[in-house]
């Protein structure tokens, strides 16, 4: 059933487990990660990020993102990731996306109020939820978490008052993840995250959930963290598949693929605690 993720994640703020939010890139994908959610019988937010329209259109993605959600005896979230332009965030709204995210991140703060602020009302309007961005998570090819420059880290002030200002649903925090593949540990700051989720009452967004480790995002969960984001972790799985395997015949190499998808999916799902009974 399509949804949107407002009520889903004011029930995980309010018992402490996160759901994951995995990104769909073909039908495969999206048919894997709806199984998994189907299996183990809980909700999920599929996510298409506006960077990957180059390879699937969005007009596409709308379709299997719908057709997937619809049929589906779970809640299902169709979510726009990281929409950074309002003309296509509003055409995703068009398409049928339940929820959005305004990713004004690279803006300075006013800006990125202005904008975000503009596309809450957009999306209200139309029964849509919307997530925004304060601070700015990097990208790991360029953070060797020796310098971390290019991580704007969140603060609890800048948090209440972009929340108060804007309306979103949902915030995504900057405390040390990255997006990519990780150069070296991650350097969570489980305390800032603790602070600024006591100082705000919308629900919190992790995104580079990949490869941060299950410790760390069980931690991230008990201090108030309710989405994650996974991307990389699926495309490492369907890399590894192809450079062990080399010698399956090409429909047994997506079948091997499509299930090492689903193995990690399913992984997140135990890690965020929502397959709990």
């Amino acid at each position: 059933m399509l949804t949107n993720s407002i009520e889903l994640l004011k029930d995980a703020r309010k018992n402490k487990y996160a759901i994951p939010a995995p990104n769909f890139f073909d039908i495969d994908s999206a048919r894997s990660y709806i199984s998994v959610a189907e299996k183990v019988k809980q909700p999920i937010i599929l996510s298409f990020a506006e960077a990957h329209s180059r390879i699937l259109p969005l007009e596409e993605a709308a379709l299997i993102g719908k057709y997937f959600a619809k049929k589906s005896s779970v809640p299902v979230v169709l979510h726009l990731d990281h929409g950074e332009h309002e003309e296509f965030l509003e055409r995703a709204i068009e398409l049928g996306f339940s929820s959005i995210m305004m990713d004004a991140s690279y803006d300075n703060f006013e800006e990125n109020i202005k904008r975000t602020q503009k596309m809450a009302n957009y999306a209200h309007a139309h029964g849509i939820s919307i997530e925004a961005e304060i601070g700015h998570v990097a990208s790991s090819e360029r953070i060797d978490f020796e310098d971390t420059t290019d991580n704007i880290y969140t603060s609890p002030n800048s948090a209440i008052e972009f929340v108060e200002r804007t309306q979103v649903d949902s915030l995504a925090v900057s405390i040390g993840t990255s997006h990519g593949n990780y150069k070296g540990k991650p350097n969570i700051d489980f305390q800032l995250l603790k602070e600024i989720s006591n100082s705000v009452s919308i629900p919190l967004v992790l995104h580079g959930g990949s490869s941060t480790g299950e410790e760390n995002l069980r931690t991230c969960i008990s201090n108030g963290i309710n989405k994650i984001n996974i991307f990389t972790d699926f495309c490492n799985a369907i890399t590894s598949v192809i450079d062990s395997k080399n010698g399956l015949k090409f429909f047994d190499m997506k079948m091997e693929s499509n299930k090492a998808m689903e193995d990690v999916l399913e992984q997140f799902y135990n890690v965020c605690q929502t397959g709990r009974n």
